[in-house]
């Protein structure tokens, strides 16, 4: 069964849809089958794998959409319709990195929170989600969520259905913050949503397994946002929120404007195919962040595995 995880802040800005896409397609440059699923109503990182000309023909393909927004009308069309099978091609057509996977989202997913059109009134959005996402569960090693700020309805759909939340964050007050808000939430959502759990694996609800610096300018200095950080997420320990593993991570993501050009040219950085030290540097940041979370993800699984084999179950 695969791994299923969130980044996801409370915080804009922080860079969420760049280390989703990254990691994923970085963990999938490894031999790994990966697919990335788009909660974010801004649609960033579905422009950004499939281009401005593929996303609009998932979104008007025979006058109905083949992005997310559409599981959630019954009748139209399931989760498995949606997946963009290796999303990552070149201007001809030829795939560049197999494994990645993707399901877009559109606009319109804006529309989950409304209400207008979408769902069941009595089957929240979470639990469609997760019934639909099970038929996939078996084809990749890691399912990644890209989720707006917030911790509505299409956040709601990842965070229930997650083992693990990561949490980007900058070095500033402001990420501090969002960290603080989101700790809040999580532990609403899961009142609220405790009921829907199934037995099982899926009776763990998701669990914060750290925080990432992104962005970070290499001459800064970390010290001090990384101990708030941990005060924090020693207190999520403490609220059953965070893993007992659940850490800072070693690795930082460094502030370059390679990433600006992997969005121009449509790629994810471990897919820019230029030699440059600035890219090459940038790639090796996200190899040791795929390692970092590929190692606790080990760890974790070994854990439940002993756990459950001591219990008898």
């Amino acid at each position: 069964m695969s791994r299923k995880i969130s980044f996801l802040s409370y915080k804009g800005g922080v860079g969420k849809t760049s280390l989703a896409v990254n990691v994923g397609a970085t963990l999938a440059q490894q031999g790994k089958r990966v697919l990335l699923i788009d909660l974010d109503t801004q649609a960033n990182a579905s422009i950004w794998l499939l281009g401005l000309e593929r996303w609009n023909e998932l979104n008007s393909r025979n006058g109905a959409s083949t992005t997310l927004y559409s599981i959630f009308n019954p009748g139209d069309t399931v989760l498995a319709d949606c997946v963009v099978s290796d999303v990552v091609k070149d201007r001809t057509g030829k795939t560049l990195l197999p494994g990645l996977d993707l399901v877009p989202t559109g606009f319109d997913l804006v529309d989950l929170d409304s209400d207008l059109e979408s769902g069941n009134p009595v089957i929240p959005a979470c639990v469609i989600f997760q019934e639909q996402l099970e038929s996939l569960e078996d084809d990749y090693d890691y399912i990644i969520f890209d989720c707006p700020p917030h911790t509505l309805k299409a956040a709601q759909c990842a965070i229930f259905c997650s083992d693990d939340i990561y949490v980007p964050a900058n070095i500033d007050s402001l990420s501090l913050i969002g960290f603080t808000l989101l700790g809040e939430k999580l532990r609403k959502f899961r009142r609220v949503s405790s009921a829907y759990l199934k037995s099982g694996r899926m009776n763990r609800p998701a669990e914060i397994k750290g925080v990432v610096f992104n962005a970070v300018d290499p001459e800064a200095d970390v010290a001090i946002a990384e101990a708030r950080m941990q005060v924090r997420l020693n207190q999520f320990r403490n609220w059953k929120l965070a893993a007992p593993n659940a850490k800072v991570f070693q690795t930082r993501i460094r502030r370059t404007r390679a990433i600006e050009r992997a969005v121009v040219v449509g790629l994810p950085v471990p897919s820019l195919g230029v030699k440059d030290q600035e890219v090459d540097a940038i790639k090796s940041d996200y190899q040791d962040l795929a390692s970092e979370i590929s190692r606790q993800t080990e760890a974790t699984e070994q854990a439940h595995e002993f756990f459950q084999h001591a219990s008898g179950f």
